[in-house]
């Protein structure tokens, strides 16, 4: 050893000793080097206390090698830079790091929650299930303010976020996750021919775990032939290489997000506006799964104390950064593995008491290599228990006892003296991703551990991380997996093919599993065997859950919330279904396995913001018309997150003004409307008439080509959620309009139902709406206007009908004509590419300049469709409308077999008297115009409550009827026609008189013109 506690003397292939780097943790200074990790850096230091448990508190210290670490969780950085529950595996040092421990008060060394230790009897796993039903009142004000103080990890930052971050899209012929030497060898393989790859690993350096094995490739170490590999991958022109970026999902598709931690190790870069981190959103042809396998810890009592370790983590602190796990240790095992871990820890200086190995076949190489080392070997024996200096804080020594598989609790132990144990109770594939998108696992009774199965998408697993432990396996797979994937991806491209480098390796010796080291003495300490670290899970927390009746794995986890802490049971699932499969008398594969759901490991909100903050988080929609408008002068409303034109006030005039000249205009002689913001959704696909009759209450198979129809929507309870025209623009293609603000939603409604209900149609629904500008002619003048414009189409009445559409071009521009009508007036609609918009805007104002043409806004619109009835979602809808409430009877089909919401119609409640139906209504002062909600009441009392019996939908002044117009919900409304309601306002009653909700031409006749 020299200088500090455990920082030996030499050694450490990734730190710089040269470069001393000064940071603090829990506010005390320390020092490392560069290339040290907090974990390391804090160990050198003598620190061997990281955090607390959750649970029990109990002081906890490093366990695992990298992404697996659930002890180690620190606060990284101070104010609004700070970031809590981060690995301090991961964390890579750097000057003026400041880092906290969590979960904590006051200090690490003394934390008063540890008094739920000595309780422990009293809240098993579940507990929180029976305590606090309780009394019921102290729900409120005892135990959920008591939970909620409780819950969680750390503590957020303080003050708005002043990093950036950033989205990155991508495509690739082949993906490969993990850099170890499975990935390396398929990335290679892929590269040779050509295809394009990217490969991507979470670590800051390639090559696995190749700097802790043995064996040789091509006859030189393996540290050496990834160094060599990865050079030749960097500089391919073909090959994308992303260190510290972890795959944290897949989904259909091979859609990968990928989390790149950008800066967080280099604040100069950070300080310069570099982006801390970066979420890639990746669509691959292929993807190779190199993820490896993860020590997996042994449950034995009290194995939770600082010092207890994975024997990888132990050999990677003296490896790669000249660190000792402590002064002496023991190694606990099962397998061959962590004889590597005695070794390397001999020949660094460590001390190495004894390997305890719970085999009693001791003839392998691996154990002749530690006898000629000098290193004691037990057989069969395991550890019993732990002994601790004050408050658990250090380790003095541990008890073992022989051991033989289901004998029940042991006895006769004897005591090692010790401060550390490497424990490794074998390896489990990393099969999370895998398994994020249906894949499924199958049992290896070799690993005693899941490994991949069978996978619908183009997916495939190599190395550890498909249950292949050997190193030759490893690059032969890897090798065969990129040669495969490139036939697959691209099934044209020459293939060069390799010569498979050969490696080298000691023969292992099989495991034999251990899941759970029963304890002496009296009470068998049972209750402190721990499963999961991080939620204090022990073994008789499973034990108890099966005697509840909790039979269903998934069952067992939420109860006792194994595999629910940050680490996502990287190291305790395996384990907990290895006891519970010994409680039981099952098979682990009886058992089943828990889910594997997305991230593998947690990622920062700020890369899923991305830029999207500020005023980018909810980006204003425009126009291609925008500039025209606000050089109008245009009043501008928000419509969903567009910007629309509410109206356009001249000189001299105010808002209401403007929009009674506008509605004018339009009735007299023609207006001219920005419509782009005007919901569009292409649905294309030989099921796409089928798929729409499903969608809508009425027919769409039944429209011919080139013709337009109203359609009304609804969800599964049978009320309205939008409404549109959608036009056939081919056998197997329509366009679907929307209202503008649910042009988003009713997309995302569309895939629910064809990804989660109707997978078997073959049907592309593509959002269009920002490709479109669109615009409204509307008026007696309206032919007159695109006769100007358009005279080669023959827009007659007879060649032109209601609801028809046509092709075609406005000058030299190329358009959509859909005569189609929100105002009541004659109306066609132009649709245009949106980069076109402008010009053809400034087209039409031109054609109809002669005619008096007007641009009209969105609220001459309202009160245009007002006073011929129509409705608005939204509007005329308040979530629990049906279209017989509206009156739009004749829309819901009698015909189809079935359409989403048809049978919710038949209840009976839906079809009872007294709903509320729409009607219009007339005030008596012609002047009046009744508030937007205005309740009318059944009857006028002296004060409220008083029962109201619908309510105000829409109101308007109507300069072309000269007096106001309201539509409304109203409890029997249609057999209540004449009838005249009260609707109490602040300090007035107002009478309104009940009538059709059509005010204005009800025949159509100016429509049809």
């Amino acid at each position: 050893m020299s200088g500090k506690p455990y920082r030996l003397g030499q050694g450490g292939r990734l730190i710089d000793r040269s470069k001393k780097v000064s940071f603090t943790f829990d506010g005390q200074s320390m020092t490392g080097f560069a290339g040290d990790t907090l974990a390391s850096a804090v160990l050198a230091n003598g620190q061997r206390v990281f955090g607390r448990s959750f649970k029990y508190h109990r002081p906890r210290g490093l366990v695992g090698l990298g992404s697996e670490e659930m002890n180690a969780l620190v606060g990284v950085g101070e104010g609004a830079r700070h970031e809590p529950n981060l690995r301090a595996t991961q964390v890579e040092l750097h000057d003026g790091l400041v880092a906290v421990s969590q979960n904590r008060w006051p200090s690490l060394t003394f934390d008063v929650g540890a008094i739920n230790g000595k309780i422990s009897r009293f809240i098993p796993g579940g507990f929180y299930y029976k305590t606090f039903m309780w009394p019921q009142a102290f729900w409120k004000h005892v135990y959920e303010p008591m939970i909620r103080r409780a819950a969680g990890l750390g503590k957020a930052p303080d003050g708005p976020d002043p990093d950036t971050y950033e989205h990155m899209h991508a495509h690739c012929d082949i993906l490969i996750i993990g850099a170890g030497i499975a990935g390396i060898a398929a990335a290679e393989a892929a590269q040779a021919s050509g295809a394009r790859v990217i490969i991507c690993d979470e670590t800051p350096r390639f090559g696995g775990i190749a700097d802790l094995s043995s064996g040789t490739i091509e006859g030189t170490p393996q540290l050496d032939w990834v160094r060599n590999r990865a050079q030749l991958l960097a500089e391919a022109d073909n090959v994308h290489v992303m260190t510290r970026t972890t795959a944290v999902g897949h989904w259909h598709h091979n859609h990968i997000m990928l989390f790149e931690r950008v800066s967080d190790h280099d604040p100069k870069s950070l300080a310069k506006g570099k982006p801390r981190h970066r979420l890639w959103k990746l669509r691959a042809k292929q993807v190779i799964l190199a993820t490896g396998a993860i020590e997996r810890p042994i449950a034995f009592a009290n194995n939770d104390r600082p010092g207890i370790m994975l024997a990888t983590a132990a050999r990677a602190l003296v490896e790669r950064y000249g660190v000792a796990p402590g002064m002496r240790g023991v190694v606990f095992t099962n397998n061959d593995d962590a004889y590597l871990t005695a070794l390397s820890l001999k020949r660094a200086g460590v001390g190495i008491a004894s390997i305890v190995d719970v085999r009693s076949d001791m003839s392998g190489a691996r154990a002749r290599d530690a006898r000629n080392a000098g290193i004691e070997i037990i057989p069969g024996h395991a550890i019993a228990g732990v002994e601790t200096g004050f408050g658990g804080l250090t380790l003095t020594g541990v008890k073992i006892a022989s051991w033989r598989q289901g004998q029940g609790r042991v006895v006769n132990e004897s005591r090692v003296a010790c401060d550390f144990v490497a424990m490794s109770g074998g390896f489990n594939p990393v099969v999370n991703l895998w398994c994020h998108n249906g894949g499924k696992l199958t049992f290896d009774s070799g690993l005693q551990s899941y490994k991949p199965g069978k996978h619908h998408d183009q997916i495939q697993a190599v190395g550890s991380a498909n249950g292949t432990m050997d190193m030759a396996g490893c690059l032969s797979e890897g090798y065969a997996a990129g040669e495969a994937a490139v036939k697959s991806a691209l099934p044209k491209a020459k293939s060069q093919k390799l010569t498979p480098s050969k490696a080298e390796a000691v023969p292992q010796n099989p495991l034999e599993p251990i899941w759970f080291s029963p304890a002496t003495g009296k009470y068998n300490e049972g209750n402190k065997h721990f499963i999961d670290f991080q939620n204090d899970v022990t073994a008789a927390d499973l034990e108890l859950a099966q005697r509840e009746g909790y039979a269903s794995v998934e069952h067992t986890k939420r109860y006792t919330t194994f595999g629910m802490a940050t680490d996502q049971g990287k190291t305790s699932n395996l384990n907990g279904l290895g006891v519970l499969a010994e409680a039981t008398g099952k098979t682990i594969p009886e058992i089943g396995i828990t889910t594997f759901r997305p991230p593998y490991t947690p990622f920062s909100f700020g890369s899923i913001a991305g830029s999207l903050t500020k005023n980018l988080f909810l980006p204003v929609r425009r126009t291609a018309i925008f500039r025209w408008h606000k050089a109008q002068n245009a009043v501008f409303e928000p419509v969903g997150q567009w910007r629309r034109a509410y109206t356009y006030p001249r000189a001299g005039e105010d808002k209401h003004a403007a929009i009674n000249r506008e509605i004018l205009a339009v009735r007299r002689k023609v207006g001219l409307l920005d419509a782009s913001t005007l919901g569009k959704i292409e649905i294309k696909g030989p099921d796409a008439a089928e798929f729409l009759d499903r969608i809508y209450t009425n027919m769409f198979s039944s429209l011919k080509v080139g013709r337009c129809r109203y359609g009304l929507m609804m969800n599964e309870l049978g009320f309205l959620i939008d409404d549109g025209v959608t036009v056939r623009l081919g056998d197997d293609h329509f366009l679907m309009h929307t209202t503008s603000g649910g042009a988003d939603r009713i997309a995302a409604w569309l895939e629910e139902w064809l990804q989660t209900e109707w997978t078997q149609y073959k049907v592309f629904v593509t959002p269009v709406t920002e490709q479109w500008a669109q615009f409204a002619i509307a008026g007696p003048k309206a032919r007159e206007v695109l006769s100007k414009l358009a005279p080669d189409f023959d827009i007659s009445a007879e060649g032109f009908p209601h609801m028809a559409m046509k092709e075609g071009r406005l000058g030299t521009y190329p358009v959509r004509l859909y005569r189609i009508s929100f105002s009541g007036e004659l109306s066609y609609e132009v649709a245009t590419p949106a980069n076109f918009g402008r010009s053809v805007w400034d087209q039409i104002l031109a054609a109809g300049a002669e005619f008096g043409i007007e641009a009209y806004g969105t609220e001459a619109l309202h009160v245009l469709r007002a006073e011929k009835g129509y409705i608005v979602v939204g509007d005329e809808t308040d979530g629990t409308v049906t279209p017989f409430d509206v009156g739009l009877d004749g829309l819901v089909s009698k015909k189809k077999a079935d359409f989403i919401g048809k049978r919710s119609l038949e209840q009976s409640f839906l079809k009872s008297a007294g709903r509320k139906q729409l009607v219009g209504l007339l005030t008596d002062d012609p002047k009046e115009v009744l508030p937007d909600g205005a309740y009318a009441v059944r009857t006028i009392k002296d004060k409220p409550p008083m029962e109201m019996i619908g309510q105000v939908t829409s109101t308007y002044y109507s300069p072309t009827l000269d007096r106001s117009i309201a539509m409304a919900l109203i409890e029997d409304g249609r057999n209540r026609m004449g009838e005249t309601l009260s609707f109490p306002l602040e300090g007035k009653v107002v009478r309104a008189r009940i009538t059709d909700p059509v005010f204005y031409d009800k025949e159509g006749s100016r429509q049809n013109v």
